[in-house]
């Protein structure tokens, strides 16, 4: 995934979702650490429910377009 699409979907878990800044910072070095793609870490952490892990790959899938 590119910067852009990452800056995006830091962007869309904060505005959007509602994540709390500290999360996705955790999220990023555990996804990291664990080489885990973001989205997935945090639905499996239960930061995301399925229906926003949804919405997040939408959003992401549109950007790709």
């Amino acid at each position: 995934m590119n910067n852009f699409l990452s800056r995006e979907m830091i962007f869309y878990l904060f505005n959007e979702i509602g994540l709390e800044e500290s999360s996705i910072e955790l999220g990023i070095k555990l996804s990291i650490k664990n080489k885990t793609p973001l989205p997935i870490l945090l639905w499996s952490y239960g930061m995301l429910t399925i229906e926003e892990l949804d919405q997040l790959y939408s959003f992401l899938f549109q950007k790709m377009e």
